[in-house]
């Protein structure tokens, strides 16, 4: 009798893999890395503080997630087929513009100021809009990819959905972060009161200035709302919702036929749509991501029993299909 083996690729078959599909987005997510260990090294021995934060924290976790969004990006195009000049563009747009992000905001780490919002020099200022523009090019090329992949053929229909609702979720999770880049109210408050411009315009925070309580790595606020909360969870839905679609394409009962599996999906990623809403309302209004108010837990009671509700109707309906 003769067995059958299933070899996993190792980290150099990987990467050569990745390295073969785009070499841009391979190039970039490797360099994150080594970012991360500059950045690692900087957290240990600059005691230095930001806005309440130590200076190469942010570096760090940017350095995370540039490298995170690169690959599963790369990863994503290899199921566009027949579009190679559409999937060099995104590439090569990408990996510059997240490359130009991720200099900026470790040069402000290492020059012990901060990158996002600042606007107190020219220099400043044209940093923030540099940083500004390169998120608006993820952001389009991210659309890009979701309407190539809308247009796709794929054998699986569940896990292409699972794709492009990922695509999706991802644009509203960046789509919050524009709601940090205006002046608050203190902030323009406390220009008038100067007679001048505010050297900051923008915050994560809502209802207080950054640099307060927050929590241990994140730093989100204790006291007040973040917006970084959802701008975080929306950006996740990028791997959360492709591997719900690979976990039903590969692992689910043979009786969950093709359609129940696109239902399930649908239900996946309409509640992740509607639980990255529900977090930017909280932090709209002024409330810590650990202390949800009664209208906060009602609505989120009500989004995860409508959606349980819905896949258990889904469930069922096939099981009665699979006995009929």
């Amino acid at each position: 009798m003769t067995t059958t083996s299933i070899r996993t690729p190792g980290a150099r078959e990987l990467l050569g893999r990745a390295w073969s599909s785009s070499r841009p987005l391979a190039f970039a997510g490797v360099t994150m890395l080594l970012v991360l260990g500059v950045a690692l090294a900087g957290f240990l021995l600059d005691p230095r503080v930001i806005t309440g934060a130590p200076a190469w924290l942010k570096p760090m976790k940017f350095a995370i997630s540039i490298s995170i969004y690169c690959f599963t990006l790369l990863w994503m195009l290899t199921f566009v087929q027949g579009r190679t000049r559409l999937v060099g563009l995104i590439s090569w747009v990408t990996a510059i513009a997240l490359f130009v992000e991720m200099v900026l905001i470790a040069g402000a780490a290492a020059f012990g100021t901060t990158s996002h919002f600042n606007v107190s020099t020219s220099l400043h200022a044209a940093v923030w809009a540099t940083m500004a523009v390169s998120i608006v090019l993820v952001w389009t090329m991210n659309l890009l990819t979701a309407v190539l992949l809308l247009i796709q053929r794929m054998p699986d229909p569940a896990f292409a959905w699972a794709l492009r609702l990922g695509l999706v979720v991802s644009l509203v999770g960046m789509g919050v972060a524009f709601l940090m880049t205006t002046e608050t109210p203190a902030q323009e408050r406390a220009a008038d009161r100067a007679g001048i411009d505010a050297p900051i315009q923008g915050a994560h925070s809502v209802g207080m200035e950054d640099g307060g309580p927050g929590l241990p790595i994140t730093n989100w606020s204790t006291t007040g709302g973040d917006l970084r909360v959802p701008h975080f969870v929306g950006l996740h839905g990028l791997q959360a919702l492709p591997l719900a679609g690979f976990l039903l394409a590969f692992f689910a009962p043979a009786w969950l036929r093709t359609r129940h599996r696109v239902a399930l999906v649908w239900t996946a990623g309409l509640t992740y749509l509607g639980l990255v809403l529900i977090l930017t309302w909280q932090a709209l209004r002024e409330q810590p991501v650990i202390s949800p108010d009664a209208q906060t837990l009602g609505a989120l009671l009500a989004l995860f029993l409508t959606a349980g509700a819905v896949a258990s109707v889904v469930v069922l309906r096939a099981r009665r299909e699979r006995r009929a």
